[in-house]
């Protein structure tokens, strides 16, 4: 089936804000068989041939550190109806594995990631452009505990990074974005009635496409 006019929405805003909380809320709420969720983290660029001591020293929050073009490509493939290979990344060892995700075409595709308002291209594709906010302190909490349970990291990298790249990052490329967003939602999952909002617009959306 051909989704020539899925419903593209794009969900950024910094790390730790809340984006995956609000990406999971919308897909219980709208049908999780209705939304291709795909994720800019996934789209680090391949660096297996690069070796583990320089690869550890990228800086991981800036555009170029991703492979923006493949995504852009991969929804370009959604929207026609194609199923796309996503890659897997292996944030312990800074590089891509040699495994994919297959995530088939819905009505609804839905892209989660901190930089996905920068490029130009990637944010025209988007006909929601949501932008989740909170506090820096909050943030750096909820990637600390995320980085050591998930990623494998220890709390001293972590607070390394956030002061080295994280931070001087979110001034420079993320925080900027906001003014793209056609919603803001403070206070990031914790926003009932902002996330009622979305969920009733897309559901509205959704209807008017038939």
């Amino acid at each position: 089936m051909t989704f020539v006019h899925a419903l593209v929405i794009g969900l950024a805003g910094g790390s730790g804000s809340g984006k995956t909380t609000i990406a999971r809320t919308i897909m219980e709420r709208v049908g999780r068989d209705r939304i291709a969720f795909v994720q800019h983290d996934a789209y680090y660029c391949d660096q297996s041939d690069v070796p583990f001591e320089i690869r550890a020293q990228v800086n991981y929050d800036h555009p170029d550190s991703l492979e923006t073009s493949l995504l852009i490509k991969h929804l370009h493939a959604l929207r026609a109806g194609q199923a796309v290979d996503v890659p897997v990344y292996d944030f312990s060892l800074f590089t891509r594995t040699h495994e994919t995700t297959r995530i088939e075409p819905r009505p609804v595709i839905l892209v989660e990631g901190i930089l996905i308002f920068v490029d130009p291209l990637l944010r025209a594709l988007f006909d929601i452009k949501l932008y989740v906010d909170a506090p820096a302190d909050l943030r750096f909490i909820r990637r600390l505990q995320r980085d050591m349970t998930e990623r494998n990291r220890s709390p001293e990298s972590v607070i390394r990074q956030y002061l080295e790249t994280v931070r001087p990052m979110h001034i420079e490329f993320v925080e900027p974005t906001k003014r793209f967003a056609d919603l803001i939602l403070p206070e990031g999952g914790f926003n009932p009635v902002g996330v009622d909002v979305i969920v009733a617009r897309v559901r509205a959306m959704l209807e008017a496409k038939g």
